[in-house]
């Protein structure tokens, strides 16, 4: 299942997944967020059983702060 140490090649092999409640729309821009991990795998929604990459809880806390910051654009 575990490619690296970083990605996961088949995500559907996790459980927990969700998106967040500010998803919505047809986009196709959303990602979903596995809970109960060591790590936080982090997947494209379109694509289910398809690669996470998966954070560590600080990075993926940092990565957060900066998104809420403005510090990142989509």
């Amino acid at each position: 299942m575990v490619s690296s140490e970083h990605t996961v090649n088949d995500s559907s092999a996790l459980t927990g997944w969700y998106k967040s409640s500010h998803s919505g729309g047809d986009q196709g821009e959303c990602l979903e967020v596995a809970r109960g991990h060591a790590g936080v795998p982090v997947r494209d929604s379109k694509d289910t059983s398809g690669p996470a990459l998966i954070f560590s809880a600080d990075g993926w806390a940092n990565f957060l702060t900066a998104v809420k910051q403005g510090h990142i654009h989509a």
